[in-house]
């Protein structure tokens, strides 16, 4: 699938959408940042892991700067979660709901752009996962946590996943509408269903999810 399809856009962008809401909730509700900083984290936070894709794959500029609705979609999801995301008595529901759906919508547009750039199966399904885990890491680290990738309930396996289905389904020549929205759907359930049920990824033996010793 060309990354100039309807389809690949419509999700990058609803992808960055997503992101740039959640990263401005979390600059208002952990960081408790002003307006320049609510702005900026979910910018960072919506078009980080997109341009380490570009980069990766000597795509560039990267699309953030060659197509200007990225950065207008990034900056009004900002805008909109600063202007009503005070109206929320509990914003953690929406932030992680927020994080799940553009974890799902960029590791589809990750791995199918990296396969239109001709990278392997194996690049393309890790590509796609640090599409989507890239911009959520840099919210992290600049707001002083732990990303959610190297401590949270199922966040990387459900991008992987995702990612996979996108390259088996290009390679068996199906790839298309239901099988990006199915991916993007895998992995939306998956990430919420680790939240859920609090399920992890397995630590290594005798060590507790705390990183103690037993």
């Amino acid at each position: 699938m060309s990354t100039e399809s309807p389809l690949l856009l419509a999700l990058d962008l609803g992808g960055t959408f997503a992101f740039a809401l959640n990263g401005a909730l979390t600059a208002i509700r952990v960081a408790k940042l002003d307006v320049v900083g609510v702005v900026t984290l979910g910018v960072i936070t919506a078009l980080g892991g997109g341009i380490v894709r570009d980069i990766l794959i000597d795509s560039l500029p990267p699309a953030t700067f060659s197509d200007w609705r990225y950065l207008v979609v990034a900056a009004a999801g900002s805008l909109i979660a600063f202007a009503f995301g005070w109206r929320l008595s509990r914003l953690a529901g929406p932030i992680l709901v927020l994080d799940a759906a553009g974890l799902s919508l960029f590791a589809v547009t990750g791995a199918s752009k990296a396969l239109d750039f001709g990278v392997g199966a194996g690049q393309a399904v890790i590509l796609g996962a640090v599409t989507a885990v890239g911009g959520g890491t840099l919210r992290d680290v600049l707001t002083g946590r732990v990303p959610f990738v190297l401590r949270s309930e199922l966040y990387a396996i459900p991008a992987l996943a995702a990612a996979t289905v996108v390259v088996v389904t290009e390679q068996a020549g199906v790839y298309g509408i239901p099988a990006a929205l199915g991916a993007a759907v895998l992995c939306f359930g998956i990430r919420m269903l680790g939240v859920r049920y609090r399920l992890n990824a397995p630590s290594p033996p005798g060590m507790r999810r705390d990183g103690t010793d037993t």
